[in-house]
């Protein structure tokens, strides 16, 4: 039985502040209604309309009983931390992740981010800033370093930390990963248990986050962890805000106790204008931008479609399946 109305009765919601998602939908020759909104108070106007919601960022949980019509919810992001996943599972409504659609773009921004932390990009741009060109530096601890025989430690191995760790390989990176299962993966050299993380990052030159939010995972680089690290070490965030302490990130940035900082994801998002973040030379912030991508929109718009052919036909597993 179709868990869906026909395409004919159909409406699809499209909500997102940028992404013009609908009009990829319409270039692929569906007969749907839809919609699209780009703020939460349309969203709250428009979405009792729908029967299918494509949202993330602005979904916010209390829209739940003032949408009689919703019938399935496919996130716009990987992540899905946003939604109550057991209310929308009691209220008969049916979730998916976009898991997948921008494994390329974090990962290549992960490695863009260690690569300019180690050639001192971001120096060079607040050099030309100024207009000021940096003399050869006599100080080899001081210097730009090569990626060749550095360390890498990921922490979750799943697609987006197993692309980063070919990519890593192709610098000629020694990987080492951190998940629960110890099954060997590909391009890494050990895994190792999340128990043991303090070890693994122990050796590390760069330690990288690639992992959902979830209750295990949030606060897990604390103090201990990032004091486990070395003073030579680099942290990159490219998964959420809060699987990382950042009073204890900012104390170990602060006295030295390691080395610097790529950071695309924070506890508050924009990240406020009072943040020391923002002051530190050897942190590089970007603004939750790892998984954009050009090919976002058509990418996630595969996903949905998939989606709602395995919804019409009744099948009982959806891609990405969350509720």
């Amino acid at each position: 039985m179709a868990f869906l109305p026909p395409e004919g009765e159909l409406t699809i919601g499209f909500a997102h502040a940028a992404y013009q998602l609908r009009d990829e939908f319409l270039t692929r020759g569906r007969t749907a209604k839809s919609f699209e909104v780009n703020s939460l108070d349309d969203l709250r106007e428009r979405a009792p309309e729908a029967d299918v919601l494509v949202v993330s960022g602005l979904w916010r949980n209390d829209l739940l009983p003032r949408l009689p019509k919703l019938r399935f919810i496919q996130s716009v992001s990987a992540g899905t931390d946003q939604f109550d996943k057991p209310a929308i599972g009691a209220a008969g409504i049916r979730l998916a992740s976009a898991q997948g659609s921008n494994e390329r773009a974090v990962a290549e921004h992960a490695m863009s981010l260690i690569l300019a932390l180690t050639r001192q990009i971001h120096f060079a741009r607040d050099n030309q800033a100024k207009q000021f060109w940096r003399p050869m530096i006599g100080d080899r601890a001081q210097r730009e370093d090569e990626l060749g025989g550095k360390t890498l430690v990921i922490v979750g191995l799943g697609r987006i930390g197993l692309r980063l760790a070919k990519l890593a390989a192709a610098f000629d990176m020694r990987v080492i990963g951190v998940r629960r299962s110890a099954e060997a993966q590909p391009h890494v050299e050990a895994v190792a248990h999340p128990s043991k993380l303090a070890e693994a990052v122990a050796g590390a030159d760069f330690v990288a986050l690639t992992c959902p939010l979830t209750p295990e995972t949030e606060g897990l680089i604390d103090a201990r962890i990032l004091g486990a690290m070395k003073p030579s070490a680099f942290l990159i965030n490219v998964a959420r805000g809060r699987v990382v302490d950042e009073m204890a990130l900012l104390d170990a940035l602060g006295n030295s106790g390691i080395a610097g900082a790529g950071l695309d994801c924070f506890h508050e998002e924009p990240l406020p204008p009072i943040s020391p973040f923002w002051r530190m030379p050897q942190v590089i912030v970007t603004p939750h931008s790892a998984g954009e991508t050009r090919a976002y929109e058509g990418n996630v718009v595969d996903i949905l479609l998939d989606n709602l052919g395995r919804l019409e036909r009744g099948e009982a597993n959806l891609r990405n399946q969350i509720v």
